[in-house]
Order: structure tokens, then sequence, then C-alpha cells
């Protein structure tokens, strides 16, 4: 396949965070994620990602065909969402894979990710079964010093008992099958659901 058949959507978050969803996978061992350009040696796609001009990366966290990118850089996602899909066609085409395997851990940085691979594997397995029956899905953002940060999509966007599914649905099974997790934080913006079942009060 060739880099130009390759599909790449690009979700942006919020300003400094966008999430990129790639036709191929790109990385098969678990989770990798890269906190400065010094990490990101070695592993071609992180490298070529951290050295996108002005956008000031500040981290890249590649799991399968996800790349998500935290960015503190002023410059807008369109801009450097084009880069970084250069940066993931050129990764993909290199003939070398596009990020290293993990190395042996060390510090906290791996046991976050630890806890992202754990997490990663409760939402797939337990959480988004339970609130596709709603119509609705839960995205695993980051973990971040052992809190987990989601996004809700779907029909859980703008649900009024969404707060209801993360306090006692989402929390309770991390604190069940993953309680070295310290909270949890839902970064949706509510207000902007497609179809909310509950329409925000009007101020």
């Amino acid at each position: 396949m060739s880099p130009a058949d390759v599909r790449i959507t690009a979700e942006p978050i919020d300003n400094g965070r966008c999430k990129f969803v790639v036709s191929e996978p790109l990385h098969s061992g678990g989770v990798r994620r890269f906190a400065s350009a010094a990490e990101a040696q070695g592993s071609p796609l992180a490298e070529a990602i951290f050295a996108i001009p002005d956008a000031g990366i500040a981290e890249v966290i590649v799991s399968g065909n996800l790349v998500t990118v935290v960015k503190s850089g002023t410059a807008a996602w369109p801009v450097v969402g084009k880069a970084v899909g250069q940066a993931i066609r050129a990764a993909l085409a290199g003939g070398q894979p596009a990020v290293a395997p993990k190395p042996a851990a060390a510090g906290n940085a791996s046991d976050d990710d630890t806890l992202y691979e754990r997490v990663a594997d409760l939402f797939e397995h337990d959480v988004n079964p339970m609130v596709a029956r709603h119509g609705g899905r839960v995205e695993l953002i980051d973990v971040q010093d052992a809190v987990v940060m989601v996004r809700m999509a779907g029909g859980c966007q703008g649900c009024g008992m969404a707060d209801v599914t993360l306090r006692q649905g989402i929390e309770a099974m991390l604190q069940q099958h993953v309680p070295e997790v310290k909270g949890v934080v839902d970064i949706t913006d509510h207000t902007a659901g497609s179809n909310p079942y509950f329409a925000a009060a009007k101020k």
C-alpha cells in the first residue's frame, strides 16, 4: 500500500490535543508515550511529529492505529494536522517500524503507560459494550498521573445522565478493575452534542 492510500482522520479534542485515526496500524506493542523529542529518538513517527516547527509538541501517544498529539504552540490544528499527516505517511513509507519497541520500564511515565493499556482494555471489553446499548461511546483520551481523561461521544454527549454513567458506571468499574487509577476527568463538550437527550437549559 502506498502512503497516498493511507486514510487519516483528525479529531481535535481541544486547542491543545488532537487524535489522529489512521487506516493502517502504526504500533502493535501496546501504548508508546513520548513526552519529549529525546524520548522520541529511534521512533521515526514520533521524531517527525516533535520536529514540526512552531507547534510546541509536548507529547505523542501511539497505540494501534491511533496517534494522540499534545501541543502547547498557538498554531491551529488544521496547520499542525497537515504536518502530522505527512509525518504519519512518511513513517509508514520508511520501511522500518514507525515506533520502536518500548524500552525497559523506568519511572512514573511507564506507570501511566501501563495504566493506559489496562484502562484501554477495560473500555474496549466492558465500558463501551455497556454504553453502546444507549447509543453512546466513551473514548479514552489519556492517563496522566493516574488520572484518566475521557471524552463521551454518540448518545453520551450532551446526555443528562452522562455524569451518572461516568461516576457510577465507569469510575466504579475502574475502582474494581484498575484500583491504581486516582480519578476520572470528562473533557467532553456536552453542549455540542449532535443528538443530546437533554438540551442545555436556555440562559
